[in-house]
């Protein structure tokens, strides 16, 4: 498919959306634990449910693309987390927002392997890692705003401030569920992405053989290739090590540092987001001048220091040192899956949906800190986010790719990359 005017924005716009629907969860997690009377250890289970998804679904979702069309797996994406969001809104129980959230999650997971393939092949596999972070970028802006956003509607629901839109979502949640409100927000935005692909000319996406998902001789073939193997490793304890990150953030300045998750902790998790993205901007220039690999090594290193500041660090360290962690991640996802793509000469689309597998680390790291936080406390619990976070490390290390990062040989080559 040549280079398409179309499918990059929208890609960047889904990616938000994405975001939007999926990083909340950490600044939720303190208001789920009290509203519902959970243990650290079942709270666990509220990412796994999300995130065991994409584990389900990676692959079954490029079988649909192929049978159907990228347009209409679109969209019944965004109609599954459409009901499952107005679902939970209007029934908000225990029960009821695992079922949201693994159906929330079906749906992620569908739009996760439609947008990474286009992405590296409209924009041109050689910029795949500089158009990846591009996206990490709107990724992480909107990661940045829902936090914000949870912090507004949470203090002004049902308050004396409350005006405007505010009033009608006072007739829509109770004052100790006020939190819900912003399940109403998900199910608006995603009904209006809905509309808005439906009503786009969506162009016709014509996928090489070897970019399509095939689960019989390639899917065998590829489990052969270690490559494959410790890139969806890779991939795991990427999302693993950023969800284990975002959604104890917030609970470990509770318990420890006594800060209030609706004010102090959310603000902590939106500068998380938000230095992913300034991370991002960085990391659009670093990887227009070194080795991907490199800069991996370089980021890896920060995460692994600034998280050990955090976890031992007083309550001001804790509160610049949390988010900090968020500027050193920004760049991983886009260099392992970057990385992963040109480290095998065929098979991308069926490789593609096995990364996008490996996004179950975000259902099964949190799960395993808030199994261990059970028995020795939360704080020695997140030491098991140094594990993924070295296994990151290495990949710089031993990362072999058939095809290398465009690198610009001179400054006026740097003001000239064309990034569709």
């Amino acid at each position: 498919m040549k280079s398409n005017r179309i499918i990059v924005p929208l890609i960047f716009l889904i990616f938000s959306v994405i975001s939007f629907l999926t990083n909340i969860l950490g600044p939720l997690v303190p208001d789920i634990i009290d509203s519902f009377n959970l243990s650290i250890g079942i709270a666990g289970f509220l990412p796994f449910s999300f995130f065991v998804a994409y584990g389900v679904m990676s692959i079954p979702s490029g079988i649909l693309i192929e049978k159907y069309s990228e347009k209409k797996v679109l969209i019944a994406a965004f109609i599954l987390a459409f009901a499952a969001a107005l679902v939970f809104a209007i029934i908000p129980t225990f029960q009821m927002a695992l079922l949201s959230l693994f159906s929330i999650g079906i749906g992620m997971a569908m739009l996760q392997v439609v947008i990474n393939p286009l992405l590296r092949h409209a924009g041109g596999e050689e910029h795949f890692a500089f158009n990846s972070v591009l996206a990490n970028f709107f990724f992480g802006a909107a990661s940045f705003l829902s936090p914000l956003l949870y912090s507004a509607m949470v203090s002004n629901i049902h308050s004396n401030n409350a005006s405007g839109i505010i009033l009608f979502f006072n007739k829509l949640v109770t004052p100790e569920l006020k939190w819900v409100s912003l399940y109403w927000v998900f199910a608006l935005t995603c009904l209006i992405m809905i509309v808005v692909i439906g009503l786009i000319k969506f162009p016709k996406v014509e996928l090489k053989a070897d970019e399509k998902i095939d689960t019989g001789v390639a899917f065998k073939d590829l489990l052969r290739n270690n490559n494959v193997i410790l890139y969806f490793i890779g991939i795991f304890a990427y999302v693993g090590t950023e969800q284990g990150i975002a959604n104890w953030m917030s609970k470990f300045l509770q318990l420890y540092h006594g800060i209030d998750p609706a004010t102090g902790g959310a603000s902590a998790i939106s500068y998380f987001w938000g230095l992913i993205t300034v991370g991002c901007f960085l990391g659009l220039l670093l990887l227009k001048l070194f080795d991907s690999r490199g800069v991996l090594v370089v980021f890896a290193s920060g995460g692994i220091i600034t998280l050990s500041m955090a976890l031992f660090g007083s309550m001001n360290i804790a509160l610049i040192a949390f988010p900090a962690t968020g500027f050193f991640l920004s760049i991983m996802w886009s260099v392992i899956f970057s990385l992963g793509m040109n480290s095998v000469p065929h098979h991308h689309g069926t490789f593609s949906g096995i990364l996008c597998t490996g996004i179950v680390g975000g259902a099964v790291v949190p799960l395993i800190i808030g199994g261990i936080a059970e028995l020795i406390g939360l704080k020695l619990a997140m030491l098991f986010l140094f594990i993924t976070l070295g296994y990151i490390l290495s990949i710089g290390v031993w990362a072999k790719p058939i095809i290398n990062n465009a690198v610009v040989k001179n400054w006026n080559e740097l003001f000239k990359v064309k990034i569709q």
